[in-house]
């Protein structure tokens, strides 16, 4: 049986030689100057790009569970801040989904699979004893328009970002749909 790892160098080899890469260049820059942080879920792969008329180039798009900004200097905002003074975003766009995981997630249970995968309890109380709060630090969110509006707030209000545009939206993972829950712009 050919190993994943295998199998994707084998296809990317193909990829260059053929050179299939070529449709895809472009710059750094995104076309469209905004910057979307959304969800990592498979089903908003190509969805969420198709259902914006985005295509390559045109943004910065960042993927976490849930589209979530659960901490305001972590490595979500440091690539939100990046997108804007480095990379030309004027606008952000906070995109969680409908049926989101994060909205499902039990850290309780998430802490008995680490024990199964063979991660030691010593490990995880000694993580608990040095300050991380392993169950706040994974749970999830009740309402993801509740969980898109707090993450915009965190953008909006952070000290390092601009007056800017920070737009957060809800998309149905089946249709396409996108719902505006907090928009941006200055009334």
């Amino acid at each position: 049986m050919q190993r994943l790892l295998d199998e994707i160098i084998g296809y990317n080899r193909s990829f260059v030689e053929q050179g299939k890469f070529e449709p895809y260049l472009t710059s750094k820059f995104p076309d469209k100057k905004f910057v979307i942080l959304t969800c990592m879920d498979t089903r908003l792969i190509e969805l969420l790009p198709a259902s914006m008329n985005i295509k390559n180039g045109d943004v910065k798009m960042i993927k976490s569970a849930g589209g979530v900004v659960s901490t305001a200097f972590g490595g979500i905002m440091r690539s939100i801040i990046v997108a804007i003074y480095e990379l030309g975003a004027e606008e952000v766009l906070v995109i969680g989904h409908h049926d989101c995981g994060m909205g499902n997630i039990n850290p309780h249970q998430m802490k008995a699979k680490f024990l199964e995968r063979g991660i030691p309890e010593d490990t995880i109380q000694i993580l608990e004893h040095s300050g991380l709060h392993i169950e706040h630090w994974l749970r999830g969110f009740n309402d993801v328009t509740e969980s898109i509006k707090s993450s915009v707030s965190l953008i909006r209000h952070h000290p390092l970002v601009p007056k800017i545009p920070i737009h957060g939206l809800v998309i149905d993972p089946k249709t396409g749909k996108l719902d505006v829950v907090d928009e941006g712009y200055e009334k």
